[in-house]
């Protein structure tokens, strides 16, 4: 688990697609300083897990379904990516709850300077993943937790702080550039409990909010 608070800017030292399956070596030494084989490492908010370390650098497999759903295949040696380490109990979580696992990628839209180094992105999105995005609800962003400030058309705009901005890739993603999108776990929860009820449970909104969810 993670959440979204990005850690390190890793570069692409290589990446090989062949077939389903693809293999990412990532140059980051601040990651790899406690990191070790079978750790669960944030790459651009795809959960992989680290099958070898050498030295400040460590290489992660992608499986076809990591491949068919996130941005990954496209990446390139020397590209940077947001990394971040799994979350240890002790951590705050400064964040949201972040599992890794993308739902699918957005294409980005604009990013608007907002004066004073702030920054407004604004990311186009799936039809399928309307029902999970709500204005002032969480989303991350390739592994960024960010808060939605609104939503129009299919499209999500979110503000992003100067600290962000500086700290991740997201000051080089252009308009047309695929991003990974990972809506909040808690709403696909929320979703199942209502529409997944038997006909005779009186689940409903009302009732979930009286149980103060």
């Amino acid at each position: 688990m993670f959440t979204g608070i990005i850690e390190e800017l890793g570069a692409v030292e290589s990446i090989q697609v062949g077939g389903d399956t693809g293999r990412l070596r990532v140059h980051a030494p601040l990651v790899c300083s406690d990191l070790h084989e079978g750790d669960s490492v944030s790459v651009n908010g795809v959960c992989l897990t680290a099958v070898a370390i050498r030295g400040a650098s460590f290489e992660a497999d992608a499986s076809p379904e990591t491949l068919s759903r996130s941005s990954l295949a496209g990446l390139k040696r020397g590209g940077i990516v947001n990394l971040e380490r799994a979350l240890l109990p002790t951590s705050r979580l400064g964040g949201h709850i972040v599992q890794g696992h993308v739902d699918a990628t957005g294409e980005v839209v604009a990013a608007q300077p907002l004066g004073d180094g702030n920054w407004l992105l604004s990311v186009r999105y799936p039809a399928e993943l309307d029902k999970y995005l709500v204005s002032k609800g969480s989303v991350a962003v390739d592994g960024i937790s960010l808060t939605i400030a609104s939503i129009e058309g299919g499209v999500f705009s979110v503000a992003v702080i100067p600290h962000t901005w500086e700290h991740t890739n997201l000051r080089a993603r252009r308009p047309g550039d695929a991003v990974n999108l990972e809506t909040d776990i808690l709403a696909k929860y929320v979703e199942k409990l209502l529409t997944g009820a038997p006909a005779a449970s009186k689940l409903s909104v009302e009732r979930l909010l009286e149980m103060g969810y």
